[in-house]
Order: structure tokens, then sequence, then C-alpha cells
């Protein structure tokens, strides 16, 4: 799990809000719109799967216990309301994006066609460097040194890989690799959509993941130069023992569901803890989740990242989501109580 895992380990360890900037409001349960068709059941499934990570005390006793939960989600409502208290942090409307997990096209060599390389992380870069620039990268700063760990035929599609941090290679001999992330070069992201609008090229509602693609592939030489304002560059490792119907890896260590698990900044919501989602937009969704991944754009106690899958169509679905509505976390009952007197 490496260097982020560690990081994120030392997170989940830390108090909800050091930073103490966002106020925390319980909720009762009855003003969560659509509570009662929310599906708890699969979001309990899903909160299992990271249960034993979480660390601090009062977490323990909720986990032994939601192992003999009947699966159906009247018993995993009743799990929740009887043993946890909602709680809004921070001040509504939320920004909710989506991720996925990419499906590209790779070769073990270098051809024509297979041009862009995945690199595993330099030996010599260590957690808190800040190393060579994304451009720098581009321009052929590691060419030479055997850490390709695979050749891709689409540029754009390879850096949409670095924002997701996770994805499958189908390989030209018919394998496919499943790679997850390994590390980052220490530069701060910054937002290729929005220094297009910056630029005048699109308005604000226009940007999406398809319209930045296309885009980019339309205009070779100012998409290159676009996609070079993102400095941070993200570096992979193989994941040799996932198996092919398991989601990819998350901050916690353990695979992602997709419509259960969103990633979320840990400075204000802790890993592990479910997370009631009402999204607005065009495809409106009111569901139990589990904050259980980190991104390096999530930031904010009402900022958050839904995971929609792997492969093309979740790509489509994710790829358009920005949406507002607000994030509101189920705590446990003490923590909850005492987390709002700390105010």
């Amino acid at each position: 799990m490496g260097r982020r895992f560690g990081r994120v380990l030392a997170l989940l360890l830390a108090p909800l809000m050091a930073d103490g900037a966002a106020r925390a409001e319980i909720l009762p349960f009855e003003t969560l719109a659509g509570w009662r068709e929310g599906g708890q059941a699969e979001a309990l499934a899903a909160f299992l799967v990271t249960c034993d990570q979480l660390a601090a005390p009062y977490w323990q006793p909720l986990c032994r216990l939601a192992q003999d939960v009947p699966a159906d989600d009247a018993s995993a409502r009743a799990f929740f309301e009887l043993l946890f208290r909602p709680v809004l942090v921070g001040s509504p409307p939320a920004l909710f994006t989506g991720y996925y997990e990419p499906e590209l096209n790779g070769s073990a060599v270098q051809t024509p066609r297979f041009a862009w390389p995945l690199y595993r992380m330099p030996p010599e870069l260590q957690e808190g460097m800040v190393y060579r620039s994304r451009a720098e990268i581009e321009a052929g700063a590691l060419r030479g040194r055997g850490l390709e760990i695979a050749w891709i035929d689409d540029p754009v599609e390879v850096f949409f890989l670095h924002i997701q941090g996770s994805g499958r290679v189908k390989m030209t001999d018919g394998s496919v690799i499943r790679l997850g992330y390994a590390g980052r070069n220490g530069h701060a992201y910054r937002s290729v959509g929005q220094e297009l609008v910056r630029r005048g090229l699109f308005q604000p509602h226009q940007v999406s993941a398809q319209v930045i693609k296309a885009f980019v592939r339309r205009n070779p030489a100012l998409g290159a130069e676009l996609l070079n304002h993102n400095p941070s560059y993200v570096f992979f490792r193989k994941l040799k023992k996932l198996a092919p119907e398991l989601g990819p890896i998350g901050a916690m260590g353990r695979s992602i569901t997709p419509l259960r698990s969103v990633a979320v900044d840990p400075a204000y919501v802790p890993l592990g803890a479910p997370v009631w989602i009402e999204k607005g937009g065009a495809q409106p969704l009111n569901r139990l989740m589990v904050a259980q991944d980190t991104g390096g754009a999530i930031k904010g106690a009402q900022r958050a990242d839904i995971f929609f899958g792997y492969g093309p169509a979740a790509g489509e679905a994710a790829g358009v989501v920005r949406d507002g509505g607000r994030l509101v976390q189920l705590l446990p009952i003490d923590r909850a109580y005492a987390m709002v007197a700390e105010q």
C-alpha cells in the first residue's frame, strides 16, 4: 500500500475537524431526502469492506455488530438509525463530481501506435519532494530508465488515467493489467477545465471530461499545452492480485464499490464513514455511500467525488457530473454529539 496509504492512515487517526473551520449540526434521519429508499443493505456491505481499518475506539463495536446484520434494506436501515446520527459538516451547496476506472489499450513495448508511457515510481522520488513537472516528464525526462509499465495508444487517455488514479490496460496479447496509484511528483493539481474557461474557450457549464478530450484531440498542439497546464503527474504500480470483478484500490487499501464509494477530504470526513449523498443536477442521486477514497482536487467538507465503476459507460456517466446538493456524514452517536459539543 506504500506511501499513500501511510499518509491516509495518519489522517484516519487525526481529529475530524483539526482546523476547526467547519460547523457541525446533527440532523434527524427523516430530513434525509429519500432515506427510506436508499438501498442501505448495499451500503452496509461497502461499509464492511473497510470497517476494520477504522482505528478510533468508537468505531470497532459498530463494526462487530455490522457483521451480524441481515442483508436486507430494512435491517441495514435500522442498524444505521439505531447506532448513528446524521451530521452536516460545513455549508451546502456541496460540489459533487464523478470518477471511474478507465480502460486503456496498451503494449509491453513502444511502437508507432503505442507511444505514450505509463511510469512506475522513480526510486529517487521520496514523500514530500517536488519532482519534475508534467511538461518535463512528457518531454522525455524519464526515458531510457526502464520505468515504463506499459505503452498506451492515446495521450489524452493517459492524462485522464492520471486524474482517476487507477485503471485497466488491455494489452496486445489479450491480458489485462490492473494499475493502482503509486505516488505523484509533488506538484499541486491544476484544473484544465478551469484553464479552458479562463482563456474564454468555454463557459463553466460547458466543461466536462468529454468536452476536454474532444477539444484536445481537435487541437493537438494547443491541447498538449493545456494538458501540461496541470503540472501534477501520477505514477502507477501493477496490482497483480486484484480480481477482475473487484473495483480499484481506494485510499484505505481496499477495493471500492461503484455508486457506493466516494472520495472525500479526510480533513473533514473520516475515511470509512458512511455518508448520505443528496446530489442534484440532471440525474439526481440520493443514497448512502461510504467515504473510502481521496483525491488531489477533493477539498472541503462539502466536496465529494462519486465512483461510477470502470470502462467507457462509467466514464461517460462520471464525466458529466458537476452538481450541487449536500453531503451528510453518518457518525457513531457518541462521536456525533461530542463533535457538536466541541465547537
